[in-house]
């Protein structure tokens, strides 16, 4: 869809994905219709999503200014059910790319785009995470068929020898079939295990070796007390090593763990971590915020925590844990950013 301006009516083609031959050429027969100069800018918008930034890239190589949305921040109408086509939201991005054109900044939320080397830096603890998850399916899908047989054992490394001797609820032996996938099952699981210490001994190889900044960054933050390898390496390449942030304020926004207050008249209540950030820091976080606690007690944040917190019930310091671990986010951030250790942290040698 092209326009020039609100109340003009659009010119609207469908062209097919990645053919950017054509886009080039609908841009350019768009600019002939509306009668305007073969050199003037082009602006243009698309939602955050499978197809990544390679687009981005790509337009910004052809000096077109482009806007990398986020889906999720996108206003819509709160009925109950609503009508949504392409069509539709194809005329919405247009409307708001044409306000947000016009100086109105809050109608969206920008994607800040990694650079291709920040971006590739993210494979390697994705990827890990992914076939954790992956580990973690097998073992739970091996131990669900043994259950239906009423038979419990460990998936460890004398797995297939104990399967062997296992009985089922009648003390008979597993049924042959069975025997035979979870044998299957359990060979994926052995692969998926072989390529987590195969990443993480490139991880480590790179940690011991490199000489790049990022990697200096993520030593300096794993030289931290209750921060290892798996959080340190994660927060620099999602968060640190790429991100230049103004203020403490963006720092918990973008790992939304920010409060999201709830007022309507008399009605005041607070709805949680807002959860609108990037979900590897988030989850890797409060892990680190309930370490922080156990292995630094004596800290500025954990007494804070304590003074706070700790006479609370379990669900309220389940809860709380949220803030301590966003002021352990920004006490990162300043650590690496301007050399601020934290109060009360304790500074370990690296061994790797």
């Amino acid at each position: 869809m092209f326009s020039t301006g609100i109340g003009q009516s659009p010119r609207q083609r469908v062209i097919s994905a990645r053919d950017l031959s054509a886009l080039e050429r609908e841009i350019r027969l768009a600019k002939q219709r509306f009668k305007i100069a073969a050199e003037a800018p082009v602006f243009s918008c698309y939602e955050a999503g499978r197809d990544g930034f390679w687009l981005h890239r790509h337009l910004a190589s052809r000096g077109i200014e482009n806007l990398v949305v986020d889906s999720s921040s996108i206003e819509v109408p709160r009925r109950h059910r609503r009508r949504k086509t392409d069509q539709m939201d194809l005329a919405k991005l247009m409307k708001l790319l044409l306000r947000h054109h016009a100086g109105e900044r809050k109608v969206w939320s920008v994607v800040h785009v990694p650079g291709e080397d920040d971006e590739d830096r993210r494979q390697l603890h994705r990827e890990l995470a992914t076939l954790r998850k992956g580990r973690t399916a097998h073992i739970n899908w091996i131990k669900g068929l043994l259950a239906a047989q009423g038979v419990r054992l460990a998936v460890g490394k004398n797995f297939l020898k104990e399967m062997g001797g296992a009985r089922t609820w009648r003390g008979e032996p597993l049924p042959p079939f069975l025997q035979a996938r979870l044998k299957r099952e359990y060979q994926r699981k052995l692969s998926v295990e072989g390529q987590i210490e195969e990443i993480e001994a490139e991880r480590l190889a790179i940690l011991r070796q490199s000489e790049d900044p990022w990697v200096q960054m993520a030593r300096d933050l794993m030289r931290l007390k209750s921060v290892g390898v798996n959080s340190g390496w994660t927060f620099v390449m999602e968060f640190f090593s790429w991100r230049k942030f103004n203020n403490a304020r963006e720092v918990g926004a973008l790992a939304g763990v920010t409060p999201t207050p709830y007022q309507r008249g008399d009605m005041v209540h607070e709805l949680g971590m807002s959860k609108a950030g990037n979900v590897y820091v988030r989850a890797l976080l409060i892990q680190i915020a309930w370490a922080w606690l156990r292995y630094r007690p004596d800290s500025e944040l954990s007494q804070w925590y304590a003074e706070r917190f700790g006479q609370g019930g379990s669900r309220l310091r389940r809860v709380a844990i949220v803030a301590l671990a966003r002021k352990l986010l920004i006490a990162f951030w300043r650590y690496l950013e301007h050399g601020e250790i934290p109060a009360g942290a304790q500074l370990m040698p690296l061994s790797l």
